[in-house]
């Protein structure tokens, strides 16, 4: 595809993608137990609604966590574009360096200590993703850091912190037990303005790290000894990708719970529509990955109502039959 025609379909696809994450986000704060048209939304936001639950409802439940959706939606979307980039895989996913296995390592282990109210449940899951990454980068220096053993390093540690999470819920009782399934299968029920105000700054400038690097993404597209020709500094590169995208995934798991296929998926769509060039793939991919995620939670809470279903089991039920989708048509 030229260049001409990539910009063409930027400039069709963009505002479209802008547009579609408008309406997920109107559509996120209308539906639930209380259901809420446009013209009350906008009432409760210019401050002409006499009814003190319907503001109550936008400002302490739905906004924060519409808001969380489209965060953590996008930084998922993004740190799985950069790895499957830098990776040169496909499959690759935000949780390939082990990442998830540590953060549901230290969420469970608060909540078997007791510790897993306000920000102590986040924070330890945090604390546990950025652990195993520290863990993963010590191992794989052995071998210069290359790919190939992060990759296995990522595996291994994350069969470990696997192990251990099955371990303490083996010796928690029952209420533990069910409250650590209900992170681990990603709710966004945690969301509180305050959570988002520590979250955000490490989403935020990790994704412009990513975004400054879009060349060196752009040349491991191409092979390593490729862009080793072209000047790029393999290992600097890749350390400060990897080190971008998993503490993006670190922040957003660490409250949300794991959430699966957005950051498979996504990066797929958005690669076909706007082409391998990561100026344009990576925010594309984060306003594509907001919107489907803030869907997703929107339908989480109706799909069952009035109980609510984990999103993590929503994402994979419409991720999952879609990649298999989109492997089948690319045969090639």
């Amino acid at each position: 595809m030229s260049e001409l025609a990539r910009s063409t379909r930027t400039i069709f696809w963009l505002p479209l993608l802008t547009g579609i994450l408008g309406i997920a986000f109107v559509y996120s704060l209308s539906v639930g137990p209380l259901t809420m048209s446009f013209a009350d939304l906008i009432g409760v936001f210019i401050g002409q609604s006499d009814d003190p639950t319907q503001f109550a409802v936008v400002y302490k439940i739905r906004l924060p966590r519409t808001l969380l959706a489209g965060l953590v939606g996008a930084s998922l979307s993004v740190a799985g574009a950069a790895f499957q980039a830098v990776l040169r895989n496909p499959l690759a996913d935000p949780y390939i360096l082990g990442v998830s296995g540590g953060a549901a390592l230290g969420a469970v282990t608060a909540i078997w200590l007791g510790f897993s109210a306000a920000l102590f449940l986040p924070g330890a899951a945090f604390l546990g993703a950025l652990a195993a990454l520290a863990l993963v980068y010590w191992v794989a220096q052995a071998h210069r850091g290359s790919s190939h053993t992060l990759i296995l390093s990522g595996v291994i540690v994350g069969s470990l912190a696997s192990a251990l999470l099955l371990f303490l819920l083996w010796l928690s009782p029952i209420d533990q037990t069910r409250a650590a399934i209900f992170w681990l299968t990603g709710n966004l029920s945690m969301a509180e303005f305050r959570l988002l105000s520590w979250i955000t700054p490490f989403a935020v400038i990790a994704f412009l790290v990513l975004w400054a690097e879009s060349r060196s993404l752009d040349l491991f597209t191409q092979g390593e000894e490729t862009a080793a020709d072209l000047g790029l500094s393999i290992g600097r590169a890749r350390l400060t990708i990897f080190a971008a995208a998993g503490i993006m995934t670190a922040s957003v798991v660490s409250v949300a719970g794991l959430i699966g296929f957005v950051g498979l998926t996504v990066p797929h769509i958005i690669r076909l529509l706007f082409g391998p060039a990561h100026r344009r793939l990576l925010p594309a991919s984060a306003l594509a990955g907001a919107a489907f995620l803030m869907f997703a939670d929107a339908l989480s809470r109706q799909l069952y109502a009035p109980a609510e279903i984990p999103v993590g089991v929503v994402t994979a039920l419409l991720g999952a039959p879609f990649f298999l989708y989109l492997l089948r048509l690319n045969r090639s």
